[in-house]
């Protein structure tokens, strides 16, 4: 298992790849669900401490210095289907705060038997951001979630595609893969990476030298009725943002 999951690293690490930039979702999904009938907030938050200071398009808020919080209400329809509701916000380096849009999403997983390893499932979104943080303000993401999991560890892919509704649809679909590896190293903890990568326009992808890598190293921690996951990255390859620090806290809500 362990050979299983290096391999698929390195794989992902070397071919994974317009600089990448912080999102107000930074997270690879598993098969987390709420309980059946059950509603859930989480917290996405996210500081760049180096950014990029240049506006890539007029009225962008250069990522330097920028905060972002996100706050995501879900609820539970059945055990494998589940929505959600994402509400951006947004602090520039000069202290100004502003609202970035409204996004809907909906989850499935499929319902694992009992002693199954492998899960999978699918994610879309579909919303408004404002322009101040992307060039296309209305938006649709497709996310397939593939994982394992084995003797303390996990394994997920997102081979993500991005899709710019306001700016020629899927003429202009972009292929966005996530990968996250976690070794549980205590109850409650576990310690690993997550990788996000940009392979560009999925009609025409990018080569090694135009695609654009970030990595994190992260913790998952479930303790006093708190998950939290906290991870710093670091662009290393054609990333806007050289490094990055986020967390996604889930509140007990009900």
């Amino acid at each position: 298992m362990k050979r299983f999951i290096s391999s698929v690293l390195a794989c992902g690490l070397l071919v994974a790849g317009s600089a990448w930039a912080a999102s107000d979702e930074i997270q690879v999904y598993v098969d987390d669900m709420n309980e059946v009938g059950k509603y859930g907030v989480e917290l996405h938050l996210n500081y760049v401490p180096q950014g990029s200071k240049a506006m890539d398009y007029a009225g962008a808020i250069p990522s330097n210095h920028r905060f972002q919080a996100t706050t995501e209400f879900s609820y539970a329809f059945s055990k494998s289907w589940e929505g959600g509701l994402y509400v951006p916000t947004a602090i520039a380096n000069d202290g100004s705060a502003y609202a970035n849009g409204l996004r809907l999403r909906m989850k499935y997983v499929q319902e694992q038997t009992e002693g199954s390893r492998v899960f999978w499932g699918f994610n879309t979104e579909f919303g408004y951001t404002a322009r101040r943080v992307t060039n296309s303000m209305w938006g649709m993401e497709l996310r397939p979630i593939l994982g394992l999991r084995s003797e303390g560890w996990m394994l997920a892919i997102n081979p993500i595609i991005d899709v710019p509704l306001s700016k020629g649809g899927l003429r202009e679909a972009a292929f966005e893969p996530s990968i996250k590896v976690m070794r549980e190293v205590a109850h409650g903890v576990d310690i690993g990476i997550e990788h996000y990568s940009s392979f560009g326009p999925i009609r025409h992808l990018e080569g090694w030298s135009r695609q654009e890598h970030s990595i994190y190293a992260v913790t998952d921690i479930q303790a006093h009725g708190l998950d939290i996951n906290f991870g710093v990255g670091h662009g290393y390859h054609n990333a806007e943002d050289d490094w990055v620090v986020k967390a996604i806290i889930s509140l007990p809500f009900n």
